[in-house]
C-alpha cells in the first residue's frame, strides 16, 4: 500500500471521490442507523469520522504532492488540508443538526474529525513530505 501511494501520482481525483462518498454519509437521515447496539458501546461513530477525516486529508496530500514540482514544501499545504477537513467536519455537523432527519449535533464527532484530519496529517507528512 505505501509503494502504491508513492509510485502513482494521480492527482486530485481520489480525493474528489471520497469527499463525494463522506458528504453522502454524513447526510444519510439518522432512521438508516440502528439505535442500540454493541457497537454504540466501542463508539464505532467515532472510530468511523476517524477514519473518514484521516482518508480525506490524505487523499488530499496525495493529490497535491502529485502535482507538486521538486523542493517545494509541504508542511502549510498539508495543514490546510487538515484544516479544511476539519472545517468540514464542523459544517457538516451543523448541516445534519438542521437539514437532516433524526441527525443531531455531536461535539464528540468533531473532535473524531480533527482527530482524523490530525492522523491523516501525520502520516501525509510522514509519507509525501519527507520525499
Amino acid at each position: 500500500m505505501l509503494l502504491f501511494l508513492t509510485k502513482h501520482r494521480p492527482g486530485y481525483g481520489p480525493a474528489i471521490g471520497w469527499f463525494l462518498l463522506c458528504t453522502v454519509l454524513l447526510c444519510l437521515p439518522g432512521s438508516r442507523f440502528p439505535t442500540y447496539n454493541w457497537l454504540s458501546q466501542i463508539q464505532f461513530d467515532k472510530w468511523v469520522h476517524i477514519g473518514l477525516f484521516s482518508i480525506l486529508v490524505v487523499l488530499l496530500c496525495w493529490g497535491y504532492w502529485s502535482r507538486a514540482k521538486e523542493n517545494i514544501p509541504f508542511a502549510i499545504p498539508f495543514a490546510w488540508f487538515a484544516g479544511l477537513a476539519t472545517a468540514y467536519g464542523i459544517g457538516m455537523e451543523y448541516i445534519q443538526d438542521g437539514l437532516i432527519p433524526n441527525r443531531s449535533f455531536d461535539v464528540g464527532d468533531i473532535w473524531a474529525d480533527i482527530a482524523g484530519s490530525v492522523v491523516g496529517l501525520w502520516f501525509s507528512h510522514w509519507r509525501f513530505a519527507k520525499k
